[in-house]
C-alpha cells in the first residue's frame, strides 16, 4: 500500500460523505412545515427519532459487522448506494408515516458511514494524529459547497452581490419552497455517485480479531468518575437544543424575512467558523484546559438562542450569529470527544467514545424532537403562531444550565496535559 497517496481519495471521500448531508438538512425542515404543513413535533420526529435509532444501531452495523465479516469499503458503498435511492423516495411522500419510517432507514444506514470513513482514513493514513485532521476538514468543505451549490444553482436567480452575509445571494425562485424537496433528489443522486466511488479507495480488509468482550462494560464503568458523568449529562442537555437548532432555524431565518433560497449559504456560515475554531481547538485546550474550552462551548449555545430570542434585532445580527456554531460544535463537542480520549484507558478508548456517542447522539435527538413539540405547543401567542421570543429563551436557559454544570463541578481528571 502505498500511504502517502492515500490523501486524496481520503478527502474527496470526506468531502462527498457531509456533502451528501450537508444539501439537505438545513432546508427539509422549512419544507416539511411550509409545503406539506407537518407540526414541530413531526419534524422533531422526524430529524430526531430517526436520528437516534441511526445513532444507537451504528456501533453494532459499523463495528460489529462491517468490521468483522466485508471490506469496509465496499460496505460503504452499499449503504450509500441504500441509501441514495431511501432519499429518492422519501421525496416523494407527501404523509408523516412514510416521511417518519422512510427517516428511519435513512439514518440506519447513513449513521454508520460516518464510522466507516473515520476507520478508512485512520487504516491508511501514515500519520493519522497530523493527516487526519487535514482529511476531516474536507468534509466540512463538502457541506458548505453542497449547500452553496444547491442554493445559488436550484433556488436562486440573478446571483450577485449582497450587503447581508454571506454577501451572495439573488432572487428567490416563484417555487422555491416546493423545490427545497429536490435537495433530497440530489442528494440521493449524490451518494449513489459516491458508492460508485468507494471502489476506487483504498481497499480496508476485515478485522477478524474480535474486540474485547468486557471492553462496552468497563467504558460504561467510566459514568462512576464525576468527571465524565458531568459530562455526559451537560453533554445530553446540549445534545437537545443542539439538534433543534438544525430542526427550526430554517424557519426562524424565513420568519425573521430572510430568503428561502439563502438558508443553506447563511445557515453555512457556522461551518466557516467550525473551520477556524478546529484549526485553534488544540491550542485553546494547553492554554485554558479542558473545563474552560468545555464551558466556552456551552455559553456559546446560551448566547446563539439568547441572540435569537430577541426578534427585534436586526436580521443581519442574527445572520453573523450563526458563527457561534463554531465555537458551539468545535469547544464543546470536539473538546468533548478529546477529553473522553484522555481519560478512557487504552484498550478501552473506542468503547468509551462509542458509549458517549450513543448517550449523546442516541438520546439527544429524539428528546430534542420531543422537546420542539412541546415547546411549539406551549409556547403559541394569540394568533396561534409560534412565539419565537421565548421559544429561544427556553433553549438559551438550558444551555446556560450546562454551562453552570461545567464551570461549576466538573474537574479535569486526567493525568496528560
Amino acid at each position: 500500500m502505498n500511504r502517502p497517496s492515500a490523501f486524496t481519495p481520503l478527502a474527496v471521500m470526506m468531502f462527498l460523505q457531509y456533502a451528501v448531508w450537508g444539501i439537505w438538512l438545513p432546508v427539509l425542515g422549512q419544507y416539511l412545515e411550509a409545503h406539506l404543513g407537518f407540526s414541530g413535533g413531526q419534524i422533531g420526529m422526524i430529524l430526531g427519532l430517526a436520528g437516534s435509532i441511526g445513532a444507537i444501531t451504528s456501533p453494532f452495523i459499523a463495528g460489529q459487522v462491517a468490521d468483522r465479516y466485508f471490506s469496509t469499503e465496499k460496505f460503504l458503498a452499499l449503504l450509500l448506494v441504500v441509501g441514495g435511492v431511501i432519499k429518492w423516495v422519501t421525496a416523494y411522500q407527501q404523509h408523516y408515516l412514510p416521511w417518519l419510517l422512510l427517516s428511519i432507514a435513512y439514518s440506519v444506514v447513513y449513521m454508520p458511514t460516518l464510522a466507516l470513513t473515520n476507520s478508512i482514513s485512520f487504516a491508511h493514513l501514515k500519520d493519522p494524529d497530523r493527516e487526519f485532521p487535514l482529511v476531516r476538514v474536507w468534509g466540512t468543505i463538502g457541506w458548505i459547497v453542497a449547500g452553496w451549490t444547491f442554493s445559488i444553482v436550484w433556488l436562486q436567480s440573478g446571483i450577485g452581490l449582497q450587503a447581508l452575509p454571506p454577501f451572495i445571494g439573488g432572487v428567490d425562485r416563484a417555487d422555491v419552497t416546493l423545490r427545497l424537496v429536490d435537495a433530497l433528489k440530489f442528494s440521493g443522486m449524490l451518494s449513489i455517485a459516491y458508492g460508485v466511488f468507494c471502489f476506487f479507495l483504498p481497499s480496508t480488509p476485515p478485522k477478524k480479531d474480535a474486540a474485547e468482550k468486557l471492553a462496552f462494560a468497563k467504558a460504561f464503568a467510566l459514568l462512576k468518575r464525576r468527571s465524565f458523568a458531568t459530562l455526559v449529562v451537560a453533554s445530553l442537555l446540549i445534545s437537545v437544543i443542539h439538534q433543534i437548532y438544525f430542526m427550526k432555524t430554517g424557519q426562524f431565518l424565513v420568519f425573521m424575512g430572510l430568503k428561502e433560497g439563502l438558508i443553506p449559504q447563511v445557515m453555512s456560515i457556522g461551518q466557516f467558523a467550525e473551520i477556524i475554531v478546529m484549526a485553534l481547538l488544540g491550542l485553546l485546550l494547553k492554554r485554558l484546559g479542558f473545563c474552560k474550552v468545555i464551558a466556552i462551548g456551552a455559553i456559546a449555545y446560551f448566547f446563539r438562542y439568547a441572540l435569537f430570542g430577541t426578534i427585534d434585532l436586526p436580521l443581519w445580527v442574527i445572520v453573523v450569529s450563526q458563527a457561534l456554531h463554531g465555537f458551539c460544535y468545535a469547544c464543546f463537542f470536539a473538546a468533548g470527544y478529546i477529553y473522553v480520549d484522555r481519560l478512557a484507558d487504552e484498550d478501552i478508548r473506542h468503547s468509551a467514545q462509542t458509549v458517549y456517542g450513543i448517550i449523546i447522539l442516541g438520546g439527544g435527538p429524539v428528546l430534542g424532537g420531543w422537546l420542539l413539540g412541546g415547546l411549539e405547543r406551549l409556547f403559541v401567542d394569540a394568533q396561534g403562531l409560534l412565539d419565537y421570543a421565548r421559544f429561544w429563551y427556553a433553549l438559551a436557559a438550558i444551555g446556560l444550565l450546562a454551562t453552570i454544570l461545567v464551570g461549576v463541578v466538573f474537574r479535569d481528571e486526567t493525568k496528560k496535559t
